[in-house]
Protein backbone atom coordinates (compact mmCIF):
# COMPACT_ATOMS: atom_id res chain seq x y z
CA UNK A 1 0.00 0.00 0.00
CA UNK A 2 1.18 3.59 -0.66
CA UNK A 3 0.35 7.14 -0.08
CA UNK A 4 0.04 8.96 3.18
CA UNK A 5 -3.60 9.69 3.77
CA UNK A 6 -5.92 7.77 5.75
CA UNK A 7 -8.15 6.60 2.98
CA UNK A 8 -5.02 5.34 0.70
CA UNK A 9 -3.74 3.34 4.46
CA UNK A 10 -6.88 1.26 4.13
CA UNK A 11 -5.61 -2.09 3.26
CA UNK A 12 -8.02 -2.92 0.23
CA UNK A 13 -9.68 -6.57 -0.98
CA UNK A 14 -9.97 -8.08 -4.84
CA UNK A 15 -13.01 -10.45 -3.52
CA UNK A 16 -13.49 -14.07 -5.53
CA UNK A 17 -16.77 -14.47 -4.82
CA UNK A 18 -19.95 -12.74 -3.34
CA UNK A 19 -22.35 -15.53 -1.98
CA UNK A 20 -22.44 -17.23 1.51
CA UNK A 21 -19.00 -17.07 2.12
CA UNK A 22 -17.83 -13.64 0.44
CA UNK A 23 -20.41 -11.22 1.23
CA UNK A 24 -21.52 -13.64 4.67
CA UNK A 25 -18.43 -13.98 6.20
CA UNK A 26 -15.46 -12.48 4.18
CA UNK A 27 -16.92 -9.05 3.10
CA UNK A 28 -18.54 -8.77 6.80
CA UNK A 29 -15.54 -9.23 9.14
CA UNK A 30 -12.95 -7.53 6.48
CA UNK A 31 -15.62 -4.31 6.85
CA UNK A 32 -15.24 -5.10 10.99
CA UNK A 33 -11.42 -5.23 11.18
CA UNK A 34 -11.39 -1.53 9.13
CA UNK A 35 -10.46 -2.91 5.69
CA UNK A 36 -12.50 -2.22 2.39
CA UNK A 37 -13.70 -4.23 -0.19
CA UNK A 38 -12.78 -2.75 -3.54
CA UNK A 39 -13.09 -5.25 -6.53
CA UNK A 40 -15.48 -8.24 -6.72
CA UNK A 41 -15.56 -11.47 -8.93
CA UNK A 42 -19.50 -12.66 -9.35
CA UNK A 43 -21.88 -12.97 -12.42
CA UNK A 44 -25.07 -13.40 -10.24
CA UNK A 45 -27.06 -9.98 -10.84
CA UNK A 46 -28.37 -10.10 -7.59
CA UNK A 47 -24.83 -10.50 -6.02
CA UNK A 48 -23.89 -7.73 -8.03
CA UNK A 49 -26.13 -5.52 -7.13
CA UNK A 50 -25.45 -6.46 -3.33
CA UNK A 51 -21.74 -5.67 -3.94
CA UNK A 52 -23.02 -2.49 -5.05
CA UNK A 53 -25.31 -1.68 -2.73
CA UNK A 54 -22.34 -2.77 0.26
CA UNK A 55 -19.68 -0.93 -1.07
CA UNK A 56 -20.28 2.13 -3.52
CA UNK A 57 -17.85 2.26 -6.27
CA UNK A 58 -16.74 -1.29 -5.96
CA UNK A 59 -14.91 -2.78 -8.64
CA UNK A 60 -17.31 -5.75 -10.37
CA UNK A 61 -15.52 -8.52 -12.50
CA UNK A 62 -17.12 -11.53 -14.30
CA UNK A 63 -14.18 -13.52 -13.41
CA UNK A 64 -10.77 -14.04 -11.71
CA UNK A 65 -8.88 -13.02 -15.20
CA UNK A 66 -10.45 -9.68 -15.33
CA UNK A 67 -9.82 -9.18 -11.11
CA UNK A 68 -6.39 -9.67 -11.60
CA UNK A 69 -6.19 -7.24 -14.62
CA UNK A 70 -7.34 -4.97 -12.53
CA UNK A 71 -4.51 -4.97 -10.52
CA UNK A 72 -4.53 -1.83 -9.05
CA UNK A 73 -7.30 -1.65 -7.34
CA UNK A 74 -6.77 -3.85 -4.71
CA UNK A 75 -4.05 -4.79 -2.07
CA UNK A 76 -4.99 -8.73 -1.36
CA UNK A 77 -7.06 -10.90 -3.10
CA UNK A 78 -9.33 -13.58 -1.00
CA UNK A 79 -10.66 -16.53 -2.59
CA UNK A 80 -14.03 -17.31 -1.39
CA UNK A 81 -15.12 -19.77 -4.41
CA UNK A 82 -16.11 -23.02 -3.88
CA UNK A 83 -13.81 -25.42 -2.53
CA UNK A 84 -13.06 -27.31 -6.02
CA UNK A 85 -11.96 -23.92 -7.35
CA UNK A 86 -9.62 -23.20 -4.64
CA UNK A 87 -6.62 -24.80 -6.10
CA UNK A 88 -7.35 -23.55 -9.53
CA UNK A 89 -7.77 -20.18 -8.25
CA UNK A 90 -5.22 -19.76 -5.88
CA UNK A 91 -2.46 -20.86 -9.13
CA UNK A 92 -3.78 -17.75 -10.57
CA UNK A 93 -3.32 -15.51 -8.52
CA UNK A 94 0.12 -16.71 -7.49
CA UNK A 95 0.59 -16.57 -10.89
CA UNK A 96 -0.29 -12.65 -10.88
CA UNK A 97 1.80 -12.12 -7.79
CA UNK A 98 -0.68 -10.98 -5.72
CA UNK A 99 -0.90 -11.92 -1.76
CA UNK A 100 -3.96 -13.54 -1.00
CA UNK A 101 -6.28 -15.15 1.19
CA UNK A 102 -7.11 -18.67 0.54
CA UNK A 103 -10.51 -19.89 2.49
CA UNK A 104 -10.69 -23.46 3.46
CA UNK A 105 -9.95 -26.53 2.33
CA UNK A 106 -6.63 -24.87 0.10
CA UNK A 107 -7.61 -28.00 -1.80
CA UNK A 108 -9.16 -31.59 -1.90
CA UNK A 109 -6.46 -33.42 -0.63
CA UNK A 110 -3.34 -33.52 0.74
CA UNK A 111 -1.31 -33.71 -2.67
CA UNK A 112 -3.13 -31.19 -4.45
CA UNK A 113 -2.78 -28.70 -1.19
CA UNK A 114 0.73 -29.29 -1.20
CA UNK A 115 1.33 -28.19 -4.81
CA UNK A 116 -0.90 -24.86 -3.91
CA UNK A 117 1.91 -23.99 -1.53
CA UNK A 118 4.45 -25.07 -3.95
CA UNK A 119 3.13 -22.94 -7.24
CA UNK A 120 2.62 -20.13 -4.49
CA UNK A 121 6.41 -20.57 -2.98
CA UNK A 122 8.11 -21.30 -7.04
CA UNK A 123 6.10 -17.72 -7.93
CA UNK A 124 7.15 -15.79 -4.76
CA UNK A 125 3.81 -14.77 -3.92
CA UNK A 126 2.69 -14.98 -0.35
CA UNK A 127 -0.41 -16.26 0.94
CA UNK A 128 -2.21 -17.09 4.28
CA UNK A 129 -5.65 -19.32 4.78
CA UNK A 130 -8.76 -18.20 6.27
CA UNK A 131 -8.61 -20.51 9.79
CA UNK A 132 -11.12 -17.90 11.13
CA UNK A 133 -11.81 -20.79 14.14
CA UNK A 134 -9.13 -20.15 15.81
CA UNK A 135 -10.20 -16.79 16.72
CA UNK A 136 -13.15 -18.18 18.19
CA UNK A 137 -14.28 -17.03 21.50
CA UNK A 138 -14.55 -20.78 22.88
CA UNK A 139 -11.19 -21.80 21.49
CA UNK A 140 -9.34 -18.61 22.64
CA UNK A 141 -10.94 -19.35 26.09
CA UNK A 142 -9.90 -22.82 25.95
CA UNK A 143 -6.08 -21.49 25.06
CA UNK A 144 -6.47 -20.00 28.08
CA UNK A 145 -7.84 -22.49 30.63
CA UNK A 146 -4.83 -25.09 28.87
CA UNK A 147 -2.54 -22.49 29.65
CA UNK A 148 -3.87 -22.10 33.36
CA UNK A 149 -3.19 -25.89 34.05
CA UNK A 150 -6.01 -26.09 36.07
CA UNK A 151 -7.40 -29.11 34.32
CA UNK A 152 -4.30 -31.61 35.13
CA UNK A 153 -2.77 -33.70 32.53
CA UNK A 154 -5.43 -33.71 29.75
CA UNK A 155 -6.51 -37.04 27.46
CA UNK A 156 -9.06 -35.78 25.96
CA UNK A 157 -10.38 -33.76 23.53
CA UNK A 158 -14.12 -33.26 22.18
CA UNK A 159 -15.79 -31.28 20.05
CA UNK A 160 -19.02 -31.18 18.14
CA UNK A 161 -20.46 -29.66 15.14
CA UNK A 162 -24.14 -31.26 14.95
CA UNK A 163 -26.87 -29.43 13.61
CA UNK A 164 -30.56 -30.28 13.30
CA UNK A 165 -30.99 -29.80 9.29
CA UNK A 166 -33.34 -32.85 8.14
CA UNK A 167 -34.11 -31.02 5.17
CA UNK A 168 -30.93 -30.29 3.47
CA UNK A 169 -29.96 -26.83 2.01
CA UNK A 170 -29.62 -26.61 -2.26
CA UNK A 171 -26.02 -25.80 -1.95
CA UNK A 172 -23.13 -27.29 -3.68
CA UNK A 173 -21.68 -27.71 -0.02
CA UNK A 174 -24.09 -30.36 -0.05
CA UNK A 175 -24.70 -31.57 -3.41
CA UNK A 176 -21.12 -31.57 -4.99
CA UNK A 177 -19.72 -34.97 -4.90
CA UNK A 178 -16.06 -33.39 -5.94
CA UNK A 179 -15.95 -30.41 -3.50
CA UNK A 180 -18.85 -30.94 -1.32
CA UNK A 181 -19.68 -32.42 1.93
CA UNK A 182 -19.00 -32.03 5.81
CA UNK A 183 -15.79 -33.91 5.65
CA UNK A 184 -13.93 -30.76 3.48
CA UNK A 185 -16.49 -27.92 4.88
CA UNK A 186 -16.25 -28.42 8.86
CA UNK A 187 -13.30 -31.15 8.81
CA UNK A 188 -10.65 -28.40 8.17
CA UNK A 189 -11.85 -26.44 11.04
CA UNK A 190 -12.01 -29.17 13.33
CA UNK A 191 -9.07 -30.79 12.88
CA UNK A 192 -7.07 -27.52 12.76
CA UNK A 193 -8.49 -26.48 16.21
CA UNK A 194 -7.28 -30.06 17.36
CA UNK A 195 -3.93 -29.83 16.43
CA UNK A 196 -3.51 -26.16 17.47
CA UNK A 197 -4.57 -27.24 20.78
CA UNK A 198 -2.64 -31.10 20.85
CA UNK A 199 -0.16 -31.14 18.57
CA UNK A 200 0.72 -33.07 15.22
CA UNK A 201 -1.70 -35.99 14.57
CA UNK A 202 -0.34 -39.47 14.50
CA UNK A 203 -3.13 -41.73 13.33
CA UNK A 204 -6.54 -41.72 12.44
CA UNK A 205 -9.86 -43.43 12.91
CA UNK A 206 -13.11 -42.39 10.85
CA UNK A 207 -16.40 -43.00 10.01
CA UNK A 208 -17.93 -41.19 7.11
CA UNK A 209 -21.89 -41.21 6.01
CA UNK A 210 -24.08 -39.84 3.39
CA UNK A 211 -27.59 -40.16 5.18
CA UNK A 212 -29.67 -37.58 3.18
CA UNK A 213 -27.03 -35.78 0.96
CA UNK A 214 -24.93 -36.92 -2.06
CA UNK A 215 -22.09 -36.40 -0.10
CA UNK A 216 -21.59 -37.68 3.62
CA UNK A 217 -23.27 -34.98 6.19
CA UNK A 218 -22.76 -37.38 9.37
CA UNK A 219 -18.63 -37.28 10.30
CA UNK A 220 -16.92 -38.47 13.24
CA UNK A 221 -12.90 -38.57 13.27
CA UNK A 222 -10.68 -39.99 16.02
CA UNK A 223 -7.47 -38.31 16.17
CA UNK A 224 -3.71 -39.51 18.34
CA UNK A 225 -2.10 -36.57 18.71
CA UNK A 226 1.60 -37.05 19.32
CA UNK A 227 1.68 -35.24 22.57
CA UNK A 228 3.72 -32.68 24.41
CA UNK A 229 5.90 -33.64 26.68
CA UNK A 230 5.17 -37.05 25.84
CA UNK A 231 1.04 -36.83 26.83
CA UNK A 232 -0.97 -38.31 24.15
CA UNK A 233 -4.59 -36.78 23.97
CA UNK A 234 -6.87 -38.26 22.09
CA UNK A 235 -9.21 -35.62 20.02
CA UNK A 236 -12.69 -37.05 19.05
CA UNK A 237 -14.84 -34.93 16.34
CA UNK A 238 -18.25 -34.64 14.97
CA UNK A 239 -19.96 -32.88 11.94
CA UNK A 240 -23.14 -34.00 11.55
CA UNK A 241 -26.44 -31.99 9.75
CA UNK A 242 -29.30 -35.00 10.97
CA UNK A 243 -29.10 -34.31 14.68
CA UNK A 244 -31.99 -33.92 16.36
CA UNK A 245 -30.16 -33.35 19.90
CA UNK A 246 -27.28 -32.15 19.49
CA UNK A 247 -24.65 -32.91 22.11
CA UNK A 248 -22.07 -30.07 24.02
CA UNK A 249 -20.38 -28.29 21.77
CA UNK A 250 -16.58 -28.75 23.37
CA UNK A 251 -15.44 -31.27 26.54
CA UNK A 252 -12.26 -30.95 27.43
CA UNK A 253 -11.06 -33.97 30.21
CA UNK A 254 -7.99 -33.94 32.32
CA UNK A 255 -6.78 -35.44 35.76
CA UNK A 256 -7.87 -32.12 37.44
CA UNK A 257 -11.22 -31.09 35.78
CA UNK A 258 -12.95 -30.45 32.47
CA UNK A 259 -13.48 -27.63 30.46
CA UNK A 260 -17.45 -27.44 28.40
CA UNK A 261 -19.00 -25.51 26.27
CA UNK A 262 -22.72 -26.25 26.07
CA UNK A 263 -23.72 -25.07 22.74
CA UNK A 264 -22.84 -23.00 19.48
CA UNK A 265 -23.97 -19.98 17.58
CA UNK A 266 -27.05 -20.22 18.64
CA UNK A 267 -27.71 -23.69 17.32
CA UNK A 268 -30.79 -25.47 18.83
CA UNK A 269 -29.38 -27.68 21.71
CA UNK A 270 -31.11 -29.42 24.90
CA UNK A 271 -27.84 -27.92 26.91
CA UNK A 272 -29.18 -24.68 26.34
CA UNK A 273 -30.73 -24.52 29.59
CA UNK A 274 -26.91 -24.47 31.03
CA UNK A 275 -26.55 -21.26 28.84
CA UNK A 276 -29.27 -19.68 30.89
CA UNK A 277 -27.42 -20.07 34.14
CA UNK A 278 -24.04 -18.56 32.55
CA UNK A 279 -22.83 -14.75 34.03
CA UNK A 280 -22.42 -12.16 30.99
CA UNK A 281 -18.92 -12.34 30.03
CA UNK A 282 -18.20 -16.31 30.25
CA UNK A 283 -17.99 -18.57 27.89
CA UNK A 284 -17.94 -22.63 29.15
CA UNK A 285 -17.72 -23.99 32.43
CA UNK A 286 -14.63 -25.80 34.48
CA UNK A 287 -16.57 -29.01 35.87
CA UNK A 288 -15.79 -31.62 38.59
CA UNK A 289 -18.43 -33.49 39.08
CA UNK A 290 -21.43 -31.50 40.37
CA UNK A 291 -19.28 -28.72 40.72
CA UNK A 292 -19.30 -26.73 38.15
CA UNK A 293 -17.83 -22.62 37.55
CA UNK A 294 -18.06 -20.23 34.65
CA UNK A 295 -15.00 -19.28 32.85
CA UNK A 296 -14.27 -15.21 31.88
CA UNK A 297 -14.59 -14.73 28.09
CA UNK A 298 -10.97 -14.69 26.07
CA UNK A 299 -10.64 -11.22 24.15
CA UNK A 300 -10.94 -11.71 20.71
CA UNK A 301 -13.03 -12.64 17.71
CA UNK A 302 -13.28 -13.64 13.96
CA UNK A 303 -12.63 -10.37 12.73
CA UNK A 304 -9.05 -10.26 14.38
CA UNK A 305 -7.95 -12.68 11.55
CA UNK A 306 -8.06 -9.41 8.98
CA UNK A 307 -6.58 -7.07 11.55
CA UNK A 308 -3.85 -9.40 11.00
CA UNK A 309 -4.23 -9.36 7.77
CA UNK A 310 -3.33 -5.61 7.44
CA UNK A 311 -0.90 -6.18 9.37
CA UNK A 312 0.76 -8.86 7.30
CA UNK A 313 0.92 -6.85 4.18
CA UNK A 314 2.11 -4.23 6.30
CA UNK A 315 4.97 -6.64 6.85
CA UNK A 316 4.09 -8.58 9.80
CA UNK A 317 3.60 -12.45 9.96
CA UNK A 318 1.04 -14.40 8.23
CA UNK A 319 -2.24 -15.10 10.25
CA UNK A 320 -1.96 -18.56 9.72
CA UNK A 321 1.12 -20.61 8.10
CA UNK A 322 0.12 -22.79 4.96
CA UNK A 323 1.79 -25.65 6.17
CA UNK A 324 -0.81 -26.17 8.95
CA UNK A 325 -3.36 -26.48 6.03
CA UNK A 326 -1.27 -28.79 4.15
CA UNK A 327 -1.35 -31.11 7.16
CA UNK A 328 -4.63 -31.19 7.74
CA UNK A 329 -4.97 -32.16 4.20
CA UNK A 330 -3.39 -35.45 4.39
CA UNK A 331 -5.09 -35.59 7.88
CA UNK A 332 -8.48 -35.97 6.20
CA UNK A 333 -6.87 -38.34 3.14
CA UNK A 334 -6.26 -40.62 5.64
CA UNK A 335 -9.76 -40.01 7.16
CA UNK A 336 -11.53 -41.05 3.73
CA UNK A 337 -9.29 -44.17 3.66
CA UNK A 338 -9.74 -45.35 7.21
CA UNK A 339 -13.24 -44.93 6.65
CA UNK A 340 -13.22 -46.72 3.60
CA UNK A 341 -11.28 -49.72 5.63
CA UNK A 342 -12.57 -49.54 8.75
CA UNK A 343 -9.10 -49.39 10.74
CA UNK A 344 -7.21 -47.06 12.70
CA UNK A 345 -4.72 -45.45 10.32
CA UNK A 346 -1.29 -43.96 10.57
CA UNK A 347 -0.68 -40.52 8.95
Amino acid sequence: MSGSSTQEQVARVGLVGYGGAGRGIHARLAREAGLRVTAVVARDPGRRAEAEQDWPGVHLHDDLAGLLADRGTYDVVVVASPSALHAEHAAQVSAAGVPFVLDKPIALDGTQAAEVVAVAAAAGTPFTVFQNRRWDPEQLTLGSVLASGELGEVHTFERRWERWRPVPQQRWKENDPVGGGLLLDLGPHLVDSATQLFGPVRSVYAELRALTTPTEDDVFLTLHHEGRQGREVVSRLWAASVVGAPGPRTRVLGTAGAYVVTTFENDASPFEVFDDAAPEGTEGWITRGRERTPVPRAPGGHADFYREVAAWLAGGPAPVDPADSVRTAHVLDVARESARSGRRLDV
